[in-house]
């Protein structure tokens, strides 16, 4: 080696850490300070010298240890966590450790080592899950298949004194039920799901490697429950449960096992600098599905408006996943197995599909959920939508009856359980129709401090302020409405909603690009045809305008301008405004 040139090597960089040391201190100092020398010498240095490893230094309750071989290291941090997990099972030992391996240039100073390896082993280990282990990329890769073990892919992280991102993979022993009062694991049944749809949200595991953002998980986490909470639709988890999950490794199939639910959602939180991502997913625990998953990467810049967007986000795609979901779940069944709950849930996912033939079995269906209990508000609800949907959407026979029955519909569910959100949006809906804009308005208000977090109402709310000469307002609401549950299947509507704000304010351009955007997701929309064509006759361009409506003309033999006349506009001259700008495009009277 040429003098001035440290001494450096390649080395496998095992560190490891005890769960809880200074809390375990606190309650008990010798009681720790014992066991903790009990598990080294029984279990910790026996596995580090059987796999030719080297004690680097001790440092309180934290061990740096050095290999040649990186399959030495992960064989060695698997042998002491697998060790631990069963002493953890008999009850013979207080001591869980979290392990990080790299691979990586070490500098060689006697006995000590230094360098970046190093650094990154020390980084990962807070990474890891109690009990378990987490490795960078060269480990992962550098392994391969060379251990009886898969780990998880955990994403990118930043991490203190490293200038680019790492890549994570983690693993964790099989779950370990230690909560004696749990029904599960005491008689090895699984407790029975409710009636209504079930949840729980797990702790939101904060990958980003800093302690500070632990409290931002949590708050983010709690407020999620509580969203979810205010679903009357749905029965939650409370947070006294869901946190007993906190730091642990669980399957969503034994989550589901142990609080008797089907959908677990669960998720993470990744700071990079000033930016944060967080990830979350929906999984039906019954089939291993996923049943929804979503990705949001934002600006770190205030901390509780960040909570509060992507806890609505999140509340607002769940509940409209689940229903979705719940609703599919029906068709494993015939209609007459079904009670009055699991009928309205596969009305309402009918619904959704907003095709003739599914409007018209969401209506058989309402019907008969009624012929079980004349009583259920859910059941005169979901009648008064299909309704509703069917006449909006110009497949009804008669119009204004077929509108007039879904508002007395909507009337009676509310009167029935006027804790029902969903029965107020329908009523707000119905009463829109009726150019009843202030009650349509106060309906969906009302159905907003019930569930503050139901898209599909923000978007109608957004689209009834435009009706109501509230342009700008309304087209507020919708974009909250798309930014908060953008994988809704009636999201098209919320795209014709836009385009009927930006065109009452005179944005003709912004009008028809959302136009096209709704009949991009529904071809037989006809407002996307008829928003479309006014705007491109107000901007002069009438070639477009009248192949457009020949494409609706296609679609709709008899349409007429007498037709869209029907259009709630509280202010007269917005409605002529329209009309005059069809005739432009050659829409027949």
């Amino acid at each position: 080696m040429r003098e001035g040139y440290p001494n450096r090597r390649l080395a496998a960089i095992l560190a490891a850490d005890v769960v809880g040391y200074s809390r375990m201190m606190g309650a008990d100092e010798a009681g720790t300070l014992a066991a903790l020398k009990r598990h080294r010498e029984t279990l910790f240095n026996p596995a580090v010298s059987a796999r030719n490893g080297r004690v680097v230094k001790l440092v309180g309750d934290g061990t740096l240890v050095e290999f040649s071989s990186v399959v030495d290291a992960i064989e060695c941090a698997l042998a002491i966590q697998r060790a631990a997990s069963a002493e953890a099972l008999s009850g013979t030992s207080a001591i869980t450790l979290r392990i990080g391996v790299n691979l990586g240039d070490v500098i060689i100073d006697g006995d000590d080592i230094y360098g970046d390896g190093v650094n990154i082993a020390a980084r990962l280990e807070p990474l890891a899950e109690p009990g378990g282990i987490c490795v960078s990329s060269i480990v992962h890769e550098s392994v391969g298949n060379r251990v009886d073990i898969v780990f998880r892919d955990a994403g990118e992280v930043s991490v203190k004194n490293v200038e680019r991102p790492i890549r994570i993979w983690r693993w964790h022993p099989a779950p370990v039920a230690t909560r004696s009062e749990s029904r599960a694991a005491t008689t090895g049944a699984a407790l029975p799901l409710p009636d209504k749809p079930s949840v729980a949200v797990l702790p939101f595991a904060n990958m980003s490697g800093d302690p500070a953002q632990e409290f931002v998980a949590d708050g983010l986490t709690e407020d999620i429950i509580t969203g979810l909470s205010r679903v009357r639709s749905l029965f939650v988890i409370a947070r006294s449960s869901a946190f007993a999950y906190k730091g642990q490794t669980a399957a969503p199939a034994q989550v589901a096992r142990d609080l008797g639910v089907r959908y677990v959602l669960e998720g993470s939180l990744r700071r990079s600098g000033s930016r944060v991502r967080i990830s979350a997913q929906l999984i039906d625990a019954t089939s291993g599905r996923h049943v929804w998953a979503e990705k949001f990467d934002r600006e770190l810049i205030e901390i509780f408006d960040l909570q509060d967007e992507i806890t609505r986000n999140v509340v607002a795609s769940t509940q409209t996943q689940i229903m979705l979901a719940e609703g599919s779940l029906g068709h494993r069944v015939t209609n007459q197995d079904l009670g009055v709950w699991g009928l309205v849930n596969r009305a309402m996912a009918r619904i959704y599909e907003l095709v003739p033939e599914a409007l018209a079995d969401a209506k058989r269906l309402s019907e008969q959920a009624l012929s079980i209990d004349p009583k259920s508000g859910a059941a005169w609800r979901c009648l008064s939508l299909a309704l509703y949907h069917e006449a909006h959407m110009l497949l009804a026979a008669d119009h204004d009856a077929t509108m007039v029955r879904a508002f007395e519909y909507a009337a009676r569910a509310v009167d029935l359980d006027s804790s029902d959100e969903q029965a107020h949006w329908s009523l707000g809906l119905a009463h829109v129709a009726l150019r009843h804009h202030e009650r349509a308005i106060a309906e969906f208000e009302r159905a907003l401090e019930i569930n503050p977090n139901y898209s599909t109402v923000m978007g109608s709310l957004g689209t009834a302020l435009c009706y109501a000469g509230r342009a700008a307002e309304g087209i507020d609401k919708n974009e909250l409405a798309i930014r908060s549950d953008p994988l809704n299947p009636s999201i098209f509507f919320r795209y014709s909603g836009l385009a009927l704000g930006h065109y009452l304010i005179g944005d003709y351009a912004g009008a028809a690009e959302w136009a096209r955007k709704s009949i991009q997701r529904n071809r037989t929309w006809y407002l996307g045809y008829v928003w479309l064509m006014a705007s491109l006759a107000q901007l002069g361009l009438a070639d477009e305008a009248h192949a457009v409506r020949q494409e609706y003309l296609a679609l709709y033999p008899h349409a007429s301008i007498s037709e869209v006349k029907r259009l709630p506009f509280k202010n007269a001259s917005d409605g002529e405004r329209l009309f005059a700008c069809l005739r432009k495009a050659g829409l027949p009277e």
